[in-house]
């Protein structure tokens, strides 16, 4: 009963803190989900009985955060313009314009400054703030995002501030090993960007620096200081001038449908996504066949009684099975390189053949290593398939007068089938989506340099969908969540068929 009590009692302690942090970055709904399910947890476990729920509980709890959230987290970002350039909100955004266009002030007057650092807070604890005395004797502080506020409770020596309450000040030493963290903050004088921020280079005495831009709140514009040039919000989530010229960063914003008409409108996309999923196709199916193929005839081979030693080679059979998929990966990689590889320079004599930079041959590379990875599993269920089905059943036909292949076709495949038909759906779902063997062999490549996103020849969806988001100078989370939709409704159409096909298999048999 103490060891529920403390644990419960840790979780308690680390759902407030994780809300806390989510309230004060302004997560309202996901902090309350926070309390609540703690205090969920906290009811399940306290109460006596209840024990189905006792175990149901962490399991729901990993299925909502890992699964459920995940799946409507990437819904909602499809709908979206999140991606480089478009990451935040826009209250940001026009901060983050106006602090990139800064130069100084001509003959701003040097502030006295301390560098204070911020003690004894829940959340944080280690900010760095800019303490003023202004010209009426005030003092204020501010940090960055934190206009400068009157501060109360602080001691002023010869125009600069010595102690505050709740605020540590920095010693020349201090300042010295912080110096990169101190030169780059930057604090804003009020809460209207225009009126500028303070820097400083020493840490000794701050300037006023204002922005290249005019930013206009209550007509929503931003104006280029020097060529007048106007800037407006048209809801595409960033500044446009009129002649289409983009301020960046931008701010993110609901697009709709424009991620979904993008992918099967835009000539540089629709292209690149089409060969790619007939690719993808293509890779999954013809996964599956051969690696069931080899691992079905490995296992009547290896069935047969008459064999001696079979134990031993149905072990070394499945050694691939027992190595990481993606270690396998990079040895084949380096094994097929095209200019120092094992299979070039010993088994064809030296030739330079490109395995992995051929668009072509590098599609035959990933099958065939992907018949190397896979068919120590197909051999293992068709060896456990073939010994549930009764010797008696091939008997009784070659007394029939059918032949062994006869036997095999008419009997033996079938009821294979029957069993192992989830299996191999599950093989091809799998393989639709085998991002390791693709990224860890070719990077998908080679790169196809007109394509209007990240894209190779090799590339499956997954793979292309993680280059999109991820991979490059621009990410494009909104794209890649659309085609991770895509996805999932390929996936899950083919699957539903798939099974209903199985049914009806089982049914005839």
């Amino acid at each position: 009963m103490l060891f529920k009590i403390v644990v419960l009692g840790l979780l308690c302690a680390t759902a407030l803190y994780a809300a806390l942090v989510l309230f004060f970055s302004d997560r309202w709904l996901v902090g309350s989900l926070v309390i609540l399910g703690a205090v969920a947890l906290t009811w399940i476990y306290l109460q006596r009985g209840a024990l189905p729920a006792k175990y149901l509980a962490p399991g729901l709890v990993f299925l909502l955060i890992f699964q459920i959230f995940v799946v409507l987290y990437s819904g909602y970002v499809a709908f979206t313009n999140y991606g480089t350039g478009h990451n935040s909100t826009k209250e940001h955004a026009v901060s983050a314009i106006m602090l990139q266009n800064q130069h100084r002030v001509p003959d701003s007057p040097a502030y006295p400054v301390s560098v204070l650092e911020s003690s004894g807070d829940l959340i944080g604890g280690d900010e760095l703030h800019f303490a003023v005395v202004d010209s009426e004797g005030e003092v204020l502080i501010g940090a960055d995002e934190e206009p400068l506020e009157p501060a109360e409770s602080a001691e002023v020596t010869d125009g600069r501030v010595t102690a505050a309450e709740g605020y540590e000040v920095l010693e020349f030493a201090d300042l010295l090993n912080r110096q990169q963290e101190i030169t780059s903050l930057v604090v804003p004088l009020s809460e209207d960007p225009n009126d500028g921020y303070l820097r400083t280079q020493d840490g000794q005495r701050a300037y006023v620096y204002t922005s290249g831009y005019v930013y206009d709140e209550d007509a929503d514009t931003m104006t280029h200081a020097e060529s007048g040039t106007v800037y407006r919000d048209t809801g595409e989530g960033a500044f446009v001038s009129e002649n289409g010229e983009q301020l960046m960063p931008g701010w993110r914003v609901h697009v709709g449908m424009d991620n979904f008409v993008r992918a099967v409108t835009e000539d540089s996309i629709r292209s690149p996504l089409i060969y790619v999923t007939l690719w993808t196709f293509a890779f999954a199916f013809l996964s599956v066949a051969t690696t069931f193929i080899l691992g079905l005839f490995l296992a009547m081979v290896f069935n047969d009684s008459r064999m001696k030693s079979r134990k031993y080679y149905r072990l070394v059979m499945i050694l691939p099975y027992a190595f990481p998929g993606f270690l396998s990966a990079l040895v084949w990689a380096g094994m097929m390189n095209q200019e120092f590889g094992f299979i070039n320079n010993v088994l064809f004599g030296g030739a330079a053949i490109p395995w992995l930079t051929d668009p072509w041959l590098a599609k035959v590379s990933i099958l065939i290593v992907n018949l190397w990875l896979g068919f120590p599993y197909m051999f293992l269920v068709c060896t456990g398939a073939l010994q549930a089905i009764p010797d008696e059943l091939t008997e009784a036909a070659q007394m029939d007068g059918a032949t062994p292949f006869q036997a095999f076709r008419a009997i033996k495949l079938p009821l294979l089938l029957t069993s192992l038909a989830p299996l191999l759906i599950s093989s091809f779902a799998f393989n639709f989506n085998n991002f390791n063997l693709v990224y860890m062999l070719t990077g998908g490549g080679p790169r196809d340099v007109s394509a209007g996103v990240n894209v190779g020849s090799t590339d499956i969806l997954i793979s292309m969908v993680y280059k999109v988001a991820f991979v490059g100078a621009r990410a494009d989370y909104g794209l890649a969540s659309a085609f991770s939709i895509l996805i999932f409704l390929i996936v899950g159409t083919i699957s539903v068929i798939a099974f209903r096909r199985t049914k009806a298999l089982e049914e005839l048999n």
